[in-house]
C-alpha cells in the first residue's frame, strides 16, 4: 500500500530530481534515520556497473573519533560534522577492463556514488561529492587492504541552509551531433 510519502516521491519526474540533488555544505546535528541509510545504500548497491562485475564497496561512517579522523585526510570542518559520511571504494583488479587497457573500477565507483547521492536528496538528505582528499591517509586511516582504493566520499544528512541556484552551462554549449 503507497502512502502519502509515496505517491509524492512517485510523481518526481527524474530531471526535477536530478536538478533538486546540490553539494550540501552544512548539515544538521540529527541522526539519519536508519532506513533511510540503508536506503542509501542500496541505491550504490543495485547500480550498474560494468560486465556487472560489482566492484564497489561502501563504508559507513559515524563514529565521531573516526570522522574527527578523516580531518586528517580532507580538512573542511563542514564534512566531518555531517552525522555520516560514506567513502565509496572499488578493487580495480575486480573491475572490467576495455580492450584498450581502460579499466572501468573507477566509472562503476561514480555511478554507485551518483546514485547514492540521488536517492539522498529523493530523501530529502543532502550530500556532497568528494574527490580532493589524500587517498594515502584515508587508506591508513580505515585500515584499507593494499587492493582496494577509496574513491570518493559523501558525507549524508540533512541539509542545514536551502540551495542555492544551480549555474549549469545552456545545453547548446554542450550538444555536437554527428561528429565534433
Amino acid at each position: 500500500m503507497y502512502t502519502v510519502k509515496d505517491k509524492m516521491r512517485a510523481v518526481m519526474s527524474f530531471l526535477d530530481l536530478a536538478n533538486k540533488r546540490y553539494s550540501v555544505r552544512s548539515y544538521e546535528a540529527a541522526e539519519i534515520e536508519e532506513t533511510n541509510l540503508l536506503e542509501v545504500l542500496e541505491a550504490g548497491r543495485i547500480a550498474p556497473s560494468a560486465a556487472n562485475q560489482q566492484p564497489c564497496h561502501f563504508i559507513v561512517i559515524r563514529d565521531p573519533v573516526q570522522k574527527q579522523a578523516l580531518k586528517e585526510a580532507y580538512a573542511k570542518d563542514w564534512f566531518w560534522k555531517a552525522p555520516v559520511i560514506i567513502v565509496v571504494c572499488v578493487e580495480p583488479h575486480k573491475a572490467w577492463t576495455r580492450q584498450d587497457g581502460k579499466n572501468y573500477a573507477a566509472v562503476d565507483g561514480a555511478i554507485a556514488m551518483d546514485h547514492m547521492t540521488l536517492c539522498a536528496a529523493d530523501l530529502g538528505l543532502g550530500t556532497c561529492w568528494i574527490g580532493a582528499f589524500d587517498p594515502a591517509k584515508i587508506r591508513r586511516i580505515l585500515d584499507l587492504p593494499e587492493e582496494i582504493e577509496p574513491l570518493a566520499m559523501t558525507p549524508l544528512g540533512k541539509p542545514a541552509a536551502p540551495a542555492l541556484p544551480k549555474r549549469r552551462k545552456a545545453l547548446e554549449q554542450m550538444l555536437h551531433h554527428e561528429h565534433w
